[in-house]
């Protein structure tokens, strides 16, 4: 299925019915009472996370939603049926905005995480509800009130503690399939990647998390280039980010010092708080060079950056350093969750 992380659509809550206006006729009783139910309520829509989806694809096609509404009230003190409610099935990790007035409605983060994006009408009252000790044949009723209409704008951010980042063709692909069971696209061009992979990266028989393999960045991301500011989204709800940097480039003009600043740059331009991250620098193809040429590579990239956090070097191709850097992101995320349990407490 076509991979779709944003959709607009329009959902109508039902209408409430109207009450009822009648009066009681049975034989022999004459001048019976009022005896008009009221209307049902009219459906609501709700928004409902499902972790078995991961693309909104589904509404590209199907667009308007809408709930049941109630129907009037009756005689004989009969209340109209209650229009059923709607709901709607959209992936894990969809941001709810509405269009008109730009507010957030809802984060939906959790699997069976409910939302009521549209409520339903409220039911007219029938004039037995205006009955009174100086009105007894009342021929008041009120009608149902409309259902609420909204345009929704919803944004697919996907879940994942790490995320990958990188020029294209710097081994993203390759790292994911290294580490997990995911089976990403792979080729020798740029942009082989134009969705983000997820994968479940598992360190011993009880330690798991989750990576995404996010599409190759360009300069000029921020402002829309090559696949654009379209997927660095994505990258906001992970907890680190690995930095992919290629130190074998095929083309001798490439420089990977260049391509790290690059890169760096467009995230700030993108969000400070993303910038903010933890961002480990992953050197990646080192089978490609000697040992001795490696060390000199690696001594210039660093240099050149100035970097101080953590190194890892590894071969996507060949898996070696993978296994060290899968622990050491179990050990890094644990520490990052106790920090942020501490801060809440």
């Amino acid at each position: 299925m076509k991979f779709v992380d944003e959709a607009t659509i329009r959902v109508q809550a039902g209408n409430g019915g109207h009450g009822a206006l009648s009066f009681r006729r049975e034989k022999y009783i004459a001048r019976g009472g009022p005896d008009g139910g009221d209307g049902g309520h009219g459906g609501s829509v709700y928004l409902v996370a499902d972790s078995s989806l991961n693309t909104l694809a589904d509404f590209r096609v199907a667009r308007r939603f809408k709930a049941e509404v109630g129907q009037g009230g009756a005689g004989r003190n009969m209340t109209g049926k209650s229009g059923d409610d709607l709901e709607i099935k959209v992936p894990q990790g969809t941001v709810v905005h509405d269009v008109d007035t730009g507010e957030l409605i809802c984060d939906l983060t959790s699997d069976g995480q409910r939302q009521m994006v549209a409520e339903g009408g409220r039911g007219g009252l029938g004039n037995t509800r205006f009955k009174s000790s100086v009105n007894r044949a009342p021929r008041k009723t009120t009608n149902g009130t409309p259902g609420e209409a909204r345009e929704l704008k919803l944004e697919l951010k996907v879940l994942a503690d790490v995320g990958l980042l990188g020029m294209p063709n710097a081994g993203k692909s390759t790292l994911i399939t290294a580490m997990s069971a995911a089976k990403p696209r792979i080729a020798d061009y740029p942009f082989t990647t134009l969705h983000p992979n997820l994968g479940v990266v598992r360190v011993g028989r009880l330690q798991s998390f989750v990576m995404a393999d996010i599409p190759g960045l360009i300069e000029g991301a921020s402002e829309g280039a090559g696949l654009g500011i379209q997927f660095l989204k994505h990258l906001q709800r992970t907890r680190l980010l690995l930095h992919l940097v290629d130190i074998a480039p095929l083309d001798p003009n490439t420089e990977p010092a260049r391509e790290v600043r690059a890169i760096a740059t467009e995230l700030e331009r993108f969000s400070a708080e993303l910038a903010e991250k933890p961002r480990w620098l992953v050197i990646n193809k080192t089978d490609l060079l000697a040992e001795d040429d490696l060390a000199v590579a690696r001594e210039m990239l660093l240099e050149e950056l100035d970097w101080s956090g953590p190194v890892f070097e590894v071969s996507a191709a060949t898996g070696a350093g993978t296994e060290a850097l899968g622990h050491a992101v179990i050990q890094a995320l644990e520490e990052i969750e106790e920090e942020f349990e501490a801060e809440a407490d």
